[in-house]
C-alpha cells in the first residue's frame, strides 16, 4: 500500500511532502514502534494451543490437525522474531525503514493467514457454539493487534484482512441464514475496525512530528546558544586584550598628570592640566565599567556585609551628582534618615551611586528623590524616585542587559556605555538583596532596594572603628620596587611615587629587580608590580621571590591591565591587592598609603 500523508496541526501535508527528511524520521520511528509491539505474537500462540486442545478434547478435530496448525504458528513465530532481532542489530534500520517495514507486513499477512485461512479449515462442523468461540477468538487477536501493528497501518490491514476475510467466505459458503449473518458482519467489521487503525496511525504520526520537530528547535536552539555563546566569548576575548593595550598608555598619562601636579606651574598650565586630567578619569571611568563586568563575570567580588549606615553613604552620592543635577536645573533631594542596613557598604554605595546617577542623567524636568524607609519587622527599602521619561513593560528586563540604553541612539558617551544597570544586578545578586522597578512611561520610575536592616548603634561603632584607623600616624617614606615591562610606565610610575617623596626603584622584570637592589645595597619596603610581565613571568611569582628574599611581610601591590575572566580570578586568588589600569594617582596614593601605615603599626616597639 502506498504511504498515507502525515498530517500535523503544526506541519500541513504540504510542508511534511517538501520535507523528506522529517517524514523518513516520522516513518522509521512508526517502524521501530512497529516492531517493539511484536511480543504479542506469543499470546497468538497461547490462544490457538487452548483452541485447538479444546477443539482435541472435544473430539471435533483430529490431533495431527491441531499440531500442524500450531507447528505453522510457532514456525511463522519464530521467523518473525528472528526478523525483529535483526532488525534490532541493524545499524541502517532507520534509514531504510521501508524495506523493514515490507518485512514486518509480509510477516503480518502469514499470521492473518494461519488464523483467518486455518480457522477456516478446523471450524467444527455441526457445532455452531464452537464455531461462534473460534470466529471470537479471531477477531479478538485481531481487535488487539490494533495498538500493536496500527503505528504502521498497512501492516495491521494485512493481517486483518487475511484472518478476517476467509471467515466471512466461509460464513457465506454455508448457506444458512444465520452463517450468512456471520459474513455480512465481517464484511462490515473489517472496514470499521480499518477506520478506526488509520485513525489511531495518523494521530501517531502527528505526535511523532510534533515530537521531532521540537527535538530539531531544541537542537537549533542549542547551536544557536552555543553560538551566541562563542561570540560572547569571542568578545571577551577582544575586549580583553584591547583593555589591557589601552589601559597602558592610558594608565602611563595618568601618572604622568600625577607627578605634574607636584611641580609649580602657570595657571594656565594647571588648568590644562585639569583638562586632560578629566578626560583621563572619563577613560578610567569607562575602562572601570567594562573592568566591573569582568570581575562580576570571573566571581571574584565577594560581598563583606556588616552594619552599614545609610545616611552617610546617600548623603556622599548626593553630593557628588548635586552639580550635575543643578546644571540641568533638577532638583536632586535627600530625605535624611537615621536607618542602618545590613550591607556591603562599598557595595552597595556602587549599586546607589548607579541608580542615582541614571534617574540624574535621565531626568530632564522636575527632580530626584532619594531616601530610605522602613519595610516589615526587619527590612529597609532604599528607594530612587525620579520625574524622567519613564521606562515601557517591554522594555524592563532589557535595561539590565549588557551596553543597552534607552534614548542614546547617537551612542552619546556623555551617557555611558549602558553598563551600569547591568552590573547594579549582578551587585544585587551578590549580595542577595532584591531590587524592584516600578514606572510609568511619561511619568517617571522609581527603584526599590530592599534588604535586612541593622542597629543603628552597631553600624555608627564600626565606622568610629574605621575612622581611628584611618587617623593613624603617616606612613615614613620608604624604598618601593615599581615592576612593569614598559618603559613608558616604569618612568611615569618613578615620577609620581617620587614626588610622594618615595625612594624608587623601576625595573622591567624580576631578575632586574634582583640586580639592582643589590647593586644598590637597599632592603625594599613595597613593591608595585604588574602582573603580566614578558618572558613568561607574572607579577604573583616576582612578588613571592622578592618576598622570599626580603621577608614575607613585604608588602605588595598587583597591577593589571586585564579585564579576561579567568586573569583577573588568578590575580584575585593570590591574596595581594588588586588595582586595575588606567590607575588613578589618588587611587595608588591610598593603598601605598594604607599598606606602609600597616607596616609601620604592626612593627615592633624599640
Amino acid at each position: 500500500m502506498s504511504d498515507p500523508p502525515v498530517p500535523s496541526a503544526a506541519t500541513p501535508v504540504a510542508t511534511m511532502a517538501a520535507s523528506p527528511s522529517l517524514l523518513d524520521a516520522v516513518r522509521a520511528e512508526q517502524v521501530r514502534t512497529l516492531y517493539a509491539n511484536a511480543l504479542g505474537m506469543y499470546a497468538t500462540l497461547l490462544a490457538g494451543v487452548c483452541v485447538s486442545g479444546l477443539f482435541v478434547y472435544l473430539s471435533v478435530l483430529r490431533a495431527w490437525i491441531a499440531l500442524v496448525w500450531i507447528g505453522v504458528m510457532v514456525v511463522h513465530i519464530t521467523v518473525r522474531m528472528l526478523v525483529r532481532r535483526a532488525f534490532q542489530r541493524s545499524p541502517s534500520a532507520a534509514t531504510n525503514w521501508r524495506a523493514w517495514a515490507n518485512r514486518f507486513t509480509v510477516g503480518a499477512a502469514v499470521a492473518g493467514i494461519t488464523w483467518g485461512i486455518g480457522g477456516a479449515l478446523i471450524m467444527p462442523p455441526g457445532r455452531f457454539d464452537l464455531q461462534m468461540l473460534l470466529i471470537l477468538t479471531i477477531t479478538s487477536i485481531v481487535y488487539a493487534t490494533l495498538s500493536a501493528f496500527a503505528s504502521w497501518f498497512p501492516a495491521f490491514f494485512a493481517f486483518e484482512a487475511t484472518a478476517i476475510g476467509p471467515i466471512a467466505v466461509w460464513g457465506a459458503l454455508q448457506g444458512d441464514a444465520m452463517h450468512w449473518t456471520i459474513a455480512v458482519c465481517c464484511l462490515i467489521w473489517l472496514p470499521a475496525v480499518s477506520i478506526l487503525a488509520r485513525r489511531h496511525e495518523r494521530t501517531l504520526a502527528r505526535s511523532l512530528t510534533l515530537q521531532l520537530e521540537n527535538a530539531a528547535l531544541a537542537d537549533d536552539l542549542r547551536a544557536q546558544k552555543a553560538m551566541v555563546e562563542q561570540a560572547s566569548l569571542a568578545k571577551s576575548r577582544f575586549l580583553a586584550s584591547a583593555s589591557h593595550d589601552l589601559r597602558q598608555p592610558v594608565h602611563a598619562l595618568g601618572m604622568f598628570v600625577g607627578a605634574l601636579r607636584s611641580h609649580r606651574l602657570p595657571l594656565r598650565s594647571v588648568a590644562l592640566i585639569d583638562h586632560v586630567d578629566a578626560s583621563i578619569g572619563a577613560l578610567d571611568s569607562l575602562f572601570t565599567s567594562l573592568l566591573d563586568i569582568s570581575k562580576l563575570d570571573a566571581g571574584v567580588v565577594e560581598g563583606q556585609v556588616g552594619p552599614t549606615p545609610v545616611q552617610p553613604l546617600l548623603h556622599r552620592i548626593c553630593r557628588d551628582l548635586e552639580g550635575e543635577a543643578e546644571g540641568k536645573g533638577v532638583r536632586l533631594s535627600l530625605v535624611a534618615t537615621t536607618l542602618a542596613v545590613r550591607s556591603d557598604p562599598i557595595l552597595l554605595e556602587r549599586i546607589l551611586r548607579n541608580l542615582v546617577g541614571n534617574a540624574v542623567r535621565y531626568t530632564q524636568a522636575g527632580g530626584v528623590l532619594v531616601g530610605a524607609r522602613r519595610r516589615g519587622a526587619g527590612g529597609v527599602s532604599l528607594e530612587v524616585w525620579d520625574s524622567g521619561p519613564g521606562i515601557a513593560d517591554d522594555q524592563r528586563e532589557a535595561i539590565f542587559e549588557e551596553f543597552y540604553q534607552l534614548s542614546n541612539p547617537d551612542r552619546d558617551r556623555a551617557k555611558g556605555l549602558g553598563l551600569g544597570l547591568a552590573i547594579v544586578r549582578r551587585l544585587t545578586d551578590i549580595l542577595g538583596h532584591r531590587l524592584s522597578l516600578d514606572s510609568r512611561p511619561g511619568r517617571g520610575s522609581v527603584f526599590r532596594l530592599a534588604m535586612p536592616r541593622a542597629a543603628a548603634a552597631e553600624a555608627v561603632a564600626q565606622a568610629e572603628e574605621v575612622s581611628t584607623a584611618l587617623a593613624a600616624a603617616d606612613p615614613r617614606a620608604g624604598v618601593i620596587v615599581a615592576i612593569d615591562d614598559e618603559a613608558a610606565i616604569r618612568t611615569a610610575m618613578a615620577e609620581l611615587l617620587r614626588s610622594w617623596g618615595h625612594r624608587v626603584i623601576a625595573v622591567g622584570g624580576g631578575e632586574e629587580a634582583f640586580a639592582r637592589l643589590a647593586a644598590e645595597g637597599v632592603i625594599p619596603d613595597m613593591i608595585v608590580c604588574d602582573y603580566r610581565l614578558p618572558g613568561g613571568e607574572d607579577g604573583v611569582a616576582v612578588i613571592r621571590r622578592l618576598q622570599a628574599a626580603y621577608g614575607s611581610d613585604l608588602p605588595a601591590i598587583l597591577v593589571t591591565g586585564d579585564t579576561a575572566a579567568d586573569r583577573i580570578r588568578e590575580a584575585q586568588a593570590s591574596g595581594y591587592p588588586l588595582l586595575h589600569k588606567p590607575l588613578s594617582h589618588a587611587r595608588l596614593r591610598a593603598t601605598v598609603t594604607s599598606l606602609l601605615r600597616q607596616v609601620r603599626s604592626d612593627a615592633p616597639v624599640a
